[in-house]
């Protein structure tokens, strides 16, 4: 008998049969696509969740990239998308994600089951810049971040001090010490853990 893919989408079974294997207690939700109850769940079957529902060379950013990486729990209601700014993507229209055109650096990206994703690092610094609601969740979102990606505050600033007029470096410090003051202390390497970059 054949091994049923880690993760399924409707192009795999028809919607009703994921459906009715779901409330079978056969598949679980992952995003828009579902996996067998005996695959676990990493942050390779979520990204390679999204590579089955949105276009090519769309980043996950902030709280996708959270999701993904596995620091929040749940996927977001609408993901984050961004596209490189120099790479002329024209930002789809699409329902349920927003995209925005970024300056972003190869070495702030990763792939992740064959979807780019900005690094951890560049996550906590995008997460606490842009959002206007931060919440407690949002703070054990960055503590765990940083705790997948082996980096301190200190990282965080040289990326922000990397660019000139970056609008809101000092609220995202603020933020980010806030979170390592609630969360303790992050193991200090400057090693992106647990992630392929190929």
């Amino acid at each position: 008998m054949s091994r049923l893919p880690a993760v399924l989408f409707h192009s795999d079974l028809p919607e009703a049969e994921l459906h009715a294997a779901k409330l079978d207690g056969e598949l679980y939700p992952v995003d828009r696509c579902f996996s067998p109850v005996d695959e676990i769940d990493l942050l390779w079957n979520r990204a390679r969740a999204l590579t089955l529902t949105v276009p090519a060379r769309l980043i996950a950013e902030q709280r996708t990239a959270a999701w993904i990486y596995g620091a929040v729990s749940r996927a977001p209601r609408q993901h984050q998308f961004c596209a490189d700014i120099s790479a002329r993507v024209r930002p789809p229209a699409l329902v349920a994600i927003t995209v925005r055109e970024v300056v972003i650096d190869a070495s702030e990206l990763v792939h992740v089951a064959g979807l780019l994703v900005t690094t951890p690092l560049r996550t906590v610094v995008d997460l606490t810049r842009s959002r206007v609601n931060f919440t407690n969740d949002d703070l054990r979102a960055v503590g765990d971040l940083m705790r997948i990606g082996r980096f301190g505050i200190e990282e965080c600033r040289a990326v922000l001090d990397r660019r000139r007029n970056l609008p809101h470096k000092r609220l995202a410090l603020e933020r980010i010490d806030e979170a390592l003051r609630l969360l303790g202390p992050v193991p200090h390497t400057q090693t992106e853990a647990g992630v392929n970059r190929r």
